[in-house]
């Protein structure tokens, strides 16, 4: 029999009261966030914030994945011989910054030829102009004449443009990469340069399955957090839900954005998201263990006041780490047995076990030690073992999908 709390501190008696969040006292309240790309939370109580106390989350593996907000492979598009790499490779650049010069020499050439045949194309619509407006020529003659003028113009533009394209330039602010070549090397049309990423706003991909498509809100906020850096947390919002979900797996693609001023967060890191979809309050949870399925029904074996037991069907909700929520079936404040349910049966009778020896571990020998909480006692070192208390939310509440299973 498992000792171990879930729930509100053991000890008072079971009530149902609206939640207070952080301050001195935090108590049994549920978050049901995505399954997929987003942490779940379950907040047991506790006093303060010391999880020792019974705060704290339980984490899924994080499935989603960090990317730059901006991100590009720094490419040539002309073919040429790299004459510099002005950049330090890890540092950061600004805006129009020079990245890489391609010589340049015959590009140039190219431009005073075509600027040098545009003024003499220029010149020579001049002249034919004021032949025709003295009515010794042809209209024709001026229209070829204004034809060879906006080639020539059109000429010496494509020559600057391919000059300017010796000049490679950061389109954004942001971080570079390590080099790919090194001067002198000669470039071919897209022979990757360096990287360069723009890391002061990230974005988060992940996949939610169906079920919470109709939950989810483009502008929603979340939380973004990941294994690197514990402890530390981003805020963001949800920017892009997919409209075509995969039908293979019949989920969505996620996107989320996030400031991430310092930098710490980086592009590939695996990231865990957290966003609430729903909210119930006065939510009453029990120990998961406490359940158990017979077909697609699900039972505990509630403790009457004279210590016998009774099978009682539940209707569960919420499923978090260790913890599941109920929805009917049971009342705050009932006592219901956490273990040991093999050995029991209608109107066995169980008593209390002392955990405290063993920090709220101990398994005790049948029936007879299923020992009851109750939801809501200050004492977090009163009597527990196999009975566990319905745990009467003194929290926020619950905030889930309202998705629920028979078992545990």
């Amino acid at each position: 029999m498992n000792g171990k709390r879930t729930g509100c501190d053991p000890g008072a008696r079971p009530h149902r009261s609206r939640a207070t969040t952080g301050g001195r006292r935090r108590c049994a309240a549920l978050s049901g966030i995505l399954i997929t790309g987003l942490t779940v939370l379950g907040a047991a109580c506790g006093d303060g914030d010391d999880p020792a106390a019974g705060g704290g989350a339980f984490e899924r593996p994080p499935t989603g994945t960090i990317e730059a907000a901006e991100a590009i492979t720094v490419v040539s598009e002309i073919p040429g011989i790299v004459v510099r790499l002005p950049f330090r490779e890890g540092g950061h650049v600004a805006r129009g910054a020079l990245l890489a010069q391609i010589d340049d020499a015959e590009l140039r050439a190219a431009l005073a030829r075509a600027e040098a045949i545009r003024e003499q194309r220029e010149a020579a619509f001049k002249r034919v102009e004021l032949v025709v407006n003295q009515g010794a020529g042809t209209p024709q003659d001026l229209d070829d004449a204004a034809a060879d003028l906006k080639i020539a113009r059109a000429d010496v533009d494509l020559a600057a443009a391919r000059l300017a394209k010796a000049r490679i330039t950061a389109p954004f602010a942001g971080r570079v990469g390590p080099r790919k070549v090194s001067p002198g090397a000669f470039l071919q049309p897209g022979t990757p340069i360096t990287h360069l990423a723009r890391l002061d706003e990230i974005k988060v991909v992940f996949t939610a399955p169906e079920r919470y498509v109709p939950k989810l809100e483009r502008g929603a906020t979340v939380a973004v957090s990941t294994m690197a850096f514990p402890g530390h947390e981003l805020s963001g919002i949800i920017d892009v839900i997919d409209p075509v979900l995969d039908p293979d797996t019949r989920s969505t693609q996620v996107i989320v954005r996030a400031a991430n001023p310092d930098g710490r967060f980086r592009p590939g890191m695996s990231a865990d998201v957290r966003a609430v979809l729903s909210r119930r309050d006065e939510a009453l949870t029990i120990p998961s263990e406490a359940v158990f399925a017979e077909g697609d029904q699900s039972l505990v074996y509630r403790v009457e006041p004279d210590s016998s037991v009774a099978r009682t069907p539940v209707t569960l909700g919420t499923r978090l780490a260790g913890v599941v929520e109920v929805l009917s079936g049971l009342e705050a404040g009932q006592r219901v047995v956490r273990a040991g349910h093999q050995k029991l049966y209608p109107g066995a009778r169980v008593m209390p076990v002392d955990s405290r020896a063993d920090g709220g571990g101990a398994s005790g020998p049948g029936p007879t030690s299923g020992g009851p909480e109750e939801a809501g006692s200050p004492d977090p070192t009163s009597e527990t073992a196999e009975g566990e208390p319905v745990a009467g939310d003194d929290g926020e509440g619950t905030e889930d999908d309202g998705a629920g299973g028979p078992g545990s």
